[in-house]
């Protein structure tokens, strides 16, 4: 790194600091709601498709159709409903994010054998404690890998709420791209990246420490 566009990093941080850690502040906000809202419906279709099989393909079906559409036209598709700002970026990370989600839900629900749902039965449990205390914590793993994928994708695609005034760090990305400053290009993107490993790591260190039994059991 040359010494001008080290220089130009420190006279960023110098007089916008306060600026990046609210575009930080945001990047982040959006992310987690996107990632809240996001498992929470991914997770109550992936029971709903695993328990009405005449439901799944539907189901999977439109949101793998809505995932191909790229994530900016949606936003600009949904500008003349609802607007720019958070909540049109907000669908269109929740649409984005749902399908692996979705899919790694099924997958663990059916994973769950049927020898220990009938031993379950068997000791008297009713339909709702087999859910929450039998297939849930044994899919869980699998759920989680799904959310760890639709995390990162988040982060990266949260850089394009910023077009539409949602904020984010992708306005430091879009403000580089206009003025041709390499600077805040690199810090944008770098801040981005470091962001989605940091959330990477984060949701490893938990899949460690919440589920024990798998390192065990291999």
């Amino acid at each position: 790194m040359n010494s001008n566009l080290w220089m130009e990093f420190t006279n960023y941080f110098t007089n916008n600091t306060n600026d990046y850690l609210i575009s930080l502040k945001e990047h982040v906000g959006i992310s987690v709601m996107a990632l809240l809202l996001s498992t929470l419906i991914g997770v109550i279709c992936g029971y709903i498709c695993s328990e009405y099989k005449q439901y799944e393909k539907w189901i999977v079906s439109i949101f793998q159709i809505l995932r191909i559409i790229p994530s900016l036209a949606i936003l600009l598709l949904l500008i003349p409903v609802m607007g720019t700002g958070i909540k049109p970026a907000l669908i269109a990370l929740i649409l984005l994010a749902i399908p692996p989600i979705l899919m790694n839900t099924v997958a663990g629900l059916e994973e769950v054998s049927p020898f220990i749902i009938e031993a379950a039965y068997g000791v008297g449990m009713s339909d709702r404690q087999i859910l929450w205390k039998v297939k849930i914590p044994l899919a869980a793993p699998i759920i989680l890998t799904g959310i760890k994928t639709a995390t990162i994708e988040i982060i990266a695609s949260a850089t394009l709420a910023a077009k539409i005034g949602a904020g984010g760090l992708g306005g430091i990305i879009f403000t580089g791209l206009g003025l041709n400053r390499m600077d805040l290009l690199l810090i944008g993107g770098i801040s981005v990246a470091v962001l989605s490993i940091a959330a990477g790591l984060s949701l490893d260190l938990a899949d460690r420490f919440l589920f024990k039994y798998k390192l065990v059991r291999k």
